[in-house]
């Protein structure tokens, strides 16, 4: 097993659906069981061995900034967009030169999970093959999960192939906002802002898209109702 040395935290979206937070903190420093989100990210990385963490920024970065000054594990890399939010893809492919030339960690600064026996980026990094993969999403089941209601955005093949779901069909698996990237995904991207989905779907059309089952319990953290249901569910875990 190989584990990656560097990862990159998706924080510069607006957070807009987590009023009334999003008007003084950004999304990513909203408190969940007494701590912030990014920090339940970043302290799992720094747990896994990651050296590195890449976080973008551009809504409220000062705050962010602030917040994160003082953390020597992972060393954080400021990637800054505070003059044109690049999206989920568009702001990766700017911070690359930041991330190496080997694959590495994604996780958004707004996932929350609670682990199983087995740390999930480990096991994302057990299951990462380089020959075969330019993409390994995790991916938490759509029943059982806190704080969902979709209709899910994967189905999944007996080997891990990804198939994503058809506009009106219901799948069984969420994308759980962690994965490990190759550099190779990111080969001839779009020019300026760009959604990470549409290079998933590129790296699916090769079957080069996997996906891991999340172990542990999923939590959606998306509105200001959603943290009390995750503060439940992580009390409950103590």
């Amino acid at each position: 097993m190989m584990i990656p040395k560097s990862a990159i935290v998706l924080a510069a979206g607006l957070g807009t659906r987590m009023r009334p937070h999003n008007g003084q903190v950004p999304k990513p420093l909203v408190r969940v069981g007494g701590k912030s989100l990014i920090d339940y990210s970043l302290d799992r990385l720094a747990a896994a061995g990651v050296e590195r963490a890449v976080v973008n920024v551009h809504y409220l970065a000062e705050k962010l900034e602030r917040h994160l000054a003082p953390r020597q594990k992972p060393q954080i890399v400021i990637s800054d967009e505070r003059g044109m939010l690049l999206g989920t893809g568009g702001g990766i492919a700017k911070a690359l030169p930041a991330l190496g030339d080997t694959p590495f960690f994604l996780v958004n600064s707004d996932t929350l999970w609670l682990d199983g026996v087995k740390s999930n980026f480990l096991r994302l990094a057990d299951a990462f093959d380089a020959k075969s993969m330019d993409a390994l999403l995790l991916l938490a089941p759509t029943t059982g999960s806190i704080g969902y209601a979709g209709r899910g955005d994967f189905a999944m093949m007996p080997d891990g192939r990804l198939m994503r779901r058809g506009e009106r069909d219901v799948v069984p698996f969420i994308y759980a906002g962690a994965a490990i990237l190759a550099p190779a995904l990111f080969a001839a991207p779009p020019a300026g802002a760009f959604p990470l989905t549409l290079l998933f779907d590129r790296a699916g059309d090769k079957g080069r898209l996997f996906g891991l089952r999340l172990e542990g319990i999923w939590m959606h953290v998306g509105t200001p109702d959603a943290v009390a249901a995750a503060e439940a569910a992580l009390a409950a875990a103590r």
